[in-house]
């Protein structure tokens, strides 16, 4: 099954938190999951983003949504802070 964003909606797959740094330095759990994600599709009323990109997004304005053993989010252009 494949999703298909309506209007002005992304679809993203979240980036997995780091469980060491650059150097090698192991982490213990993060508390919070990071607000980073990569674009999987767009609606057709979304202007600035497209597939692919990575995005920085507001935390709190996501629907979770899992298809097939795999966790996507969807969220409105306008909860998309920046593109990285």
């Amino acid at each position: 099954m494949q999703l298909k964003p309506l209007s002005d909606r992304v679809i993203a797959v979240k980036e997995e938190a780091t469980a060491t740094t650059k150097s090698g330095i192991l982490l213990g759990q993060a508390k919070e999951a990071p607000a980073y994600a990569t674009v999987e599709s767009v609606g057709p009323e979304v202007k600035n983003i497209k597939k692919g990109d990575k995005i920085v997004y507001k935390n709190y304005s996501t629907t979770d949504v899992k298809i097939d053993d795999k966790d996507y989010i969807i969220l409105k252009e306008e909860d998309v802070l920046a593109t990285l």
